[in-house]
């Protein structure tokens, strides 16, 4: 019985993962199957994609500000990536007498783009397989030696290559550690915004909408790269010319039908499609749950306020959105996981491999157990980090800590005080201590009610109480020097960081007096010496197994083709234009209209409201070239592309490499596919260039930048 179970499941795993690699997969774009695509539909060629001898699709397509992904769609530098992506920016821009958030922002011409101090973009250059040399006289190194070897390899290598002053060199791992790559990267610094709808398009239905299908968001913003006078990279400055591209992508109108062929061009930032069952059962029952309850706490608690007042709404809007992102995200991944029976394939699948590879049992039994014994360190880790991130005030004092203890170390310098000066001054800028209070607060009970008594402060108990915590905390907060509340040196440090830090002995002296301070490091304290060195210690016995498991499952499974899992480089996915079936007796379609976007149209709500324009735009039936077959303007479709986040403004492309779509965000039934890629369910969901085109061109009166656009009929 227990042979044909092994036989049964090594056919199921050759069937779905035949299928999964037909549609998924993010491969590093010097290794792309050509064939395989061209079997799918592709048109053009893998070096039309990427190539280092002449310019190609590669060289339209950058990492926008280390996080998103952006591609240039005209020759004057013109670049297009998601609204998200852009928020930060839109937001810095804004106040409450010009809020560009709620109105949009369109440059009339180029003289009137905005600068964004700090805003960059990578491109990459090249890509080469360097393990021979990071690998080299590593084979009998266990960690530390191992780690400290390899770095010094890629010192080597890095110190060995010629490049420009204005490029750099990243060495990645790949496979856990089983391959090397070095990526040349150029990058721009001056990077400006040209146009963004208003988020009644831009975010339209906003947090409800999030990760789900059907959609309607126009998700897209418009930024512009300017270079010196040489077409290089260069610091901001007036004198700054519009950067002239290598390669840009055409934009294309044509309608589209399922079953096209699409591929995504982009930075996808982290996916772990090789873990044991053990690994997804530890995430999916104890690490989400952890991360979804802290920030249902912190969200509840900021929505009630940004609801009542337009101030908070501008302050925390972007710092709402990147808590709430993962947040829902985490709630489908949880779902998806247990939807697509995630540990039992991967249970079959180690039965598979077991029965090819007897020495794989060894590996797998050794990870079992240190996930077990790491399982309730793991769980404290989840619910101390979150904590720390989502309780900004915690977060303040944890700043704080870490400053201290490096100027008891000596190792802060003039310049190092200046960095965290100007750290604080941003972080005050959008922080109010007062609704923090609350949210500190409660995540405070949340913690002492879900942390096991070994991870927590003698007398901890006393925070189980809520509504007591509100009350105290709030007294703590009005009197503490780190929320600003309280003056240190004549001076409150949300209000004049220079002068409290005129005097450093001083404010560190009152830091440490400070109740807030000594509340966090009491919990700083605890988690550090009864958690997190168990956690760190196993999670290197894991990491060293998983990359010996890793190699195992590439040497015994021939029939798979592996791709590396994400990491934030430059990656191609390509599958089809597909609608999906995630639920019994529930169809979508793959393509949604702007009729859509008035059947959800709420007036007044902040979700769902619409832009009176648009309205009109909709009534009148003014869409000019942009409707397609059905007689209305196409917003969104979905794809079986294999995507992520940092895929946030990727271009998705069509057979010949003209830009169809902008990659902005997930079906919610697929979001496991970070860990467990499922045909069934996974989709990747795009803005449709034609209702982007419709926007800048009929909405926004902006024909000026469509003039610039090579746009294909």
């Amino acid at each position: 019985m227990i042979k044909r179970n092994i036989l049964i499941a090594s056919a199921f795993f050759s069937f779905s993962w035949g299928i999964a690699q037909q549609y998924g997969g993010m491969w590093i774009p010097t290794e792309l199957n050509e064939k395989e695509m061209k079997d799918l539909g592709m048109k053009i060629s893998a070096k039309d994609i990427f190539n280092t001898q002449k310019p190609s699709i590669k060289d339209a397509v950058v990492q926008f500000n280390g996080g998103c992904t952006a591609e240039i769609i005209s020759p004057k530098g013109l670049l297009l990536t998601n609204h998200h992506c852009g928020y930060g920016q839109i937001q810095a821009h804004s106040t409450v007498q010009n809020d560009l958030l709620s109105n949009g922002f369109w440059a009339k011409n180029m003289s009137t783009e905005l600068p964004n101090p700090g805003v960059t973009v990578d491109f990459i250059v090249d890509i080469k397989d360097v393990s021979a040399q990071i690998l080299e006289d590593t084979d009998n190194l266990q960690e530390p030696e191992l780690g400290k070897k390899i770095a010094k390899n890629i010192e080597i290598y890095k110190n060995s290559q010629k490049i420009e002053n204005y490029q750099s060199i990243s060495v990645k791992p790949m496979y856990y550690g089983n391959k090397f790559y070095a990526y040349v990267i150029e990058t721009y610094k001056d990077v400006r915004l040209v146009g963004a709808p208003p988020q009644s398009i831009g975010k339209f239905g906003s947090d409800t909408d999030n990760w789900v299908w059907p959609r309607h968001t126009g998700d897209f913003s418009m930024f512009r790269i300017y270079a010196d006078k040489n077409n290089k990279p260069a610091e901001y400055s007036k004198d700054n010319v519009p950067y002239v591209p290598k390669h840009y992508l055409p934009v294309s109108i044509k309608d589209k039908a399922e079953n096209d062929f699409t591929f995504v061009f982009g930075f996808p930032g982290r996916t772990t499609e090789y873990l044991p069952a053990i690994a997804v059962e530890k995430i999916k029952k104890e690490i989400d749950p952890a991360r979804i309850a802290v920030r249902d706490v912190a969200l509840k608690t900021l929505d009630e306020k940004m609801r009542t007042d337009d101030a908070t709404r501008i302050k925390y809007a972007s710092k709402f959105a990147s808590v709430a992102n993962y947040w829902k995200k985490w709630i489908g991944e949880v779902e998806g996981l247990k939807k697509s029976n995630a540990v039992q394939k991967k249970v079959m699948y180690e039965g598979s491999l077991v029965a090819k590879n007897h020495e794989i049992k060894a590996t797998l039994d050794q990870l079992n157990k240190l996930y077990n014994d790491q399982a309730p360190y793991a769980l404290n880790n989840a619910y101390y980090s979150e904590v720390v991130r989502n309780a900004e005030t915690f977060a303040l004092a944890n700043m704080y800590s870490n400053y201290i203890t490096s100027v008891e170390a000596g190792r802060m310098d003039e310049k190092g005080t200046a960095a965290f000066k100007n750290k604080l001054t941003s972080f005050y800028k959008d922080y109010s201590a007062e609704l923090d209070s609350k949210v500190t607060a409660k995540l405070l009970a949340l913690y002492a009610n879900k942390t096991d008594a070994q991870f927590l402060p003698a007398g901890f108990d006393k925070y189980k109480n809520e509504a007591q915590n509100i009350t105290g905390f709030e007294e703590l907060s009005k009197n503490s020097v780190i929320t600003g509340r309280s003056q240190v040196n004549g001076a409150a440090l949300n209000g004049d960081i220079e002068k409290a830090f005129s005097n450093q002995d001083k404010l560190i002296k009152t830091i440490k007096k400070d109740a807030v301070y000594q509340l966090f490091m009491s919990i700083k304290d605890t988690y550090m010496k009864t958690a997190d060195p168990q956690f760190t210690s196993l999670q290197t016995k894991i990491d060293a197994l998983q990359k010996k498991y890793m190699a195992q499952q590439m040497a015994t499974d021939k029939d798979r083709k592996f791709f590396p899992d994400a990491n934030s480089t430059l990656r191609v996915t390509y599958g089809k234009v597909k609608g999906s079936t995630p639920k019994d007796a529930v169809t979508y379609d793959y393509q949604t209209h702007l009729a859509g976007v008035m059947e959800k149209y709420i007036p007044g709500d902040y979700e769902f409201d619409v832009p009176q324009k648009l309205i009109d735009l909709y009534n009148k039936k003014d869409y000019g070239n942009y409707k397609d077959k059905s007689g209305d303007v196409p917003v969104g479709f979905t794809a079986t592309n294999h995507t992520t986040g940092g895929n946030s403004g990727s271009p998705a492309l069509d057979a010949h490499g003209n830009l169809v779509g902008l990659n902005f965000d997930r079906q919610w039934e697929g979001t496991m596919s970070d860990i467990n890629y499922d045909p069934r369910f996974s989709r990747n969901i795009m803005v449709d260039t034609k209702y982007i085109l419709f926007i800048i061109d009929k909405f926004a009166d902006s024909k000026w930048l469509i003039d610039e656009m090579k746009v294909v009929k």
